[in-house]
């Protein structure tokens, strides 16, 4: 008779290895730091919305990413740098962080709506919370997000670029056998399922 074993798809299993030389996850300054990089919200966000870059400076696009997370969440440097701006713009509070050695003009990553808890001139590592998302007004509509941005000059890029491809990647799902917490047994099956008694 043919056993039958219960499967559950489990996304803990362990990060993807990171590519060679960089650090795993959790290292450095800060939940997330990895190899001078981090998500700016932990545990990893979902991106509602990704960068679509406009076809001209003056047209419309997503000049930037939404990551969801509730009011309240932490907020992190991607990569470190030198606090450039704390402040409202629009009716949202804003930060702006100046990655040193990234060219001229630098590249400078920005984060809102966010209640700033750092100020201008602050070093802060990759990782180190540099504000808390504060709700609303947002251009995410009901659903509360941070808006992650990265400038070259008057350049709007994609912010994602700054993370390791191996940040990016989700992990692989595992699959477990469903346990009662006894071994041998599985939960749901008994006598007449083919599991040995």
């Amino acid at each position: 008779m043919l056993g039958v074993l219960a499967l559950l798809l489990c996304s803990t299993a362990p990060q993807a290895a990171p590519a060679p030389g960089a650090q795993g996850p959790g290292a450095g300054a800060g939940a997330g730091a990895a190899d001078g990089r981090s998500w700016p919200l932990a545990p990893r966000p979902p991106v509602l919305r990704a960068w679509r870059p406009p076809p001209a400076p003056w047209a419309a696009g997503h000049r930037g990413v939404d990551l969801g997370a509730p009011p309240g969440s932490p907020v992190r440097a991607a990569a470190p740098g030198t606090v450039s701006f704390t402040g409202t713009i629009a009716g949202r509070g804003v930060v702006a962080v100046e990655l040193p050695g990234t060219g001229s003009p630098p590249l400078r990553t920005t984060y809102e709506p966010v209640r700033a808890t750092v100020h201008e001139g602050d070093h802060v590592p990759a990782g180190a919370v540099v504000g808390v998302l504060e709700a609303g007004p947002s251009h995410c509509g009901a659903t509360p997000c941070l808006h992650w941005g990265l400038r070259r000059g008057d350049a709007y890029l994609d912010p994602l670029t700054l993370l390791p491809p191996w940040m990016l990647r989700r992990p692989p799902s595992r699959l477990l056998p469903l346990t009662d917490g006894h071994p041998g047994t599985a939960t749901g099956f008994g006598p007449g399922f083919g599991f040995a008694q």
